[in-house]
């Protein structure tokens, strides 16, 4: 390559990155909002795009995953589950909500934008009470009403972005570092954001869901002592083996325990007024 060329080609590589990085702080100046329990969060994504998104995958999954046909079974859940939807959705009716039980193992939930709730047999092997299924469920509504899909989608386009740009102000006239090590610094940063940004974000919602969802469970009436009970059910079936918490984009159950029992005081109240209300609802058999 002629030196001309070179020059030319590093320059406007770092333009490149310059200006991605002016629009990174442009855009992460503009796109803060505030979660239910007053955490700062980064959104991109408009709320209607998240919803067809959440119906798109929902779609996807009832193609790729059985469905249990079990009348019984899918009364019992969505019995549990809608009340703490309707609770984090004020407004929204029975009908909007689409709830499926899926035939599969694994103890698993999750609620996605679009007001799409699905279930796997699995689960209430180890959610044996309303309770601790109501512990699960309004886990997993509580991300869909922090709006943590869109944060989490938010946050690894902001960090490819920002990864993107370096690698341009970083690069030769050759396209790599000066001095050779740019795939190793690369790397470094790469690592960096993801222990250091992404997967303690993802903690910070996990904990936020945790915290959502025993406000849900109180005000519909289900015991919030069974938040408890549920991840001890959790540490029983997974036979007590974890990542370290570092590692992991959930809590150390026994961190989320503790952080659960401290939350409880607080929600008391709702609950025993939820019961006077006639609240929990009478789920029946599953």
């Amino acid at each position: 390559m002629k030196p001309e060329k070179a020059v030319k080609k590093v320059a406007d590589g770092r333009l490149f990155g310059v200006i991605s990085i002016c629009v990174l702080v442009l855009v992460l100046a503009a796109a803060c909002a505030t979660s239910p329990l007053g955490r700062k969060q980064l959104k991109l994504i408009p709320a209607v795009q998240m919803d067809a998104m959440g119906v798109q995958a929902f779609t996807q999954l009832k193609q790729a995953t059985p469905v249990e046909p079990s009348p019984t079974l899918d009364a019992y859940v969505r019995c549990i589950a809608l009340p703490l939807a309707e609770l984090a959705e004020p407004g929204s009716q029975p009908t909007d909500w689409e709830v499926v039980v899926f035939k599969n193992a694994e103890p698993n939930a999750f609620a996605l934008p679009g007001r799409k709730i699905g279930v796997h047999t699995g689960l209430l092997t180890v959610a044996k009470t309303d309770g601790e299924l109501a512990a699960v469920l309004g886990h997993e509504v509580g991300h869909v009403l922090a709006g943590h899909g869109n944060e989490r989608v938010s946050e690894n386009l902001v960090v490819n972005l920002g990864l993107t740009a370096t690698a341009e102000l970083l690069s030769g006239p050759d396209g790599n570092k000066e001095g050779g090590n740019k795939g190793l610094l690369m790397a470094a940063l790469g690592l960096g954001a993801q222990f250091g940004v992404l997967l303690p974000h993802s903690r910070d919602q996990e904990t936020e869901a945790d915290i959502i969802g025993l406000r849900l469970m109180a005000r519909a009436g289900f015991d919030p002592q069974e938040s408890v009970s549920l991840w001890r059910n959790m540490i029983r079936a997974s036979g007590g083996r974890a990542s370290p918490e570092f590692l992991s984009t959930h809590p150390a159950s026994e961190n989320r325990i503790a952080r659960l029992e401290k939350a409880i005081p607080g929600v008391l109240d709702d609950y025993q007024a939820a019961l006077r209300a006639g609240f929990p609802p009478k789920c029946g058999p599953r």
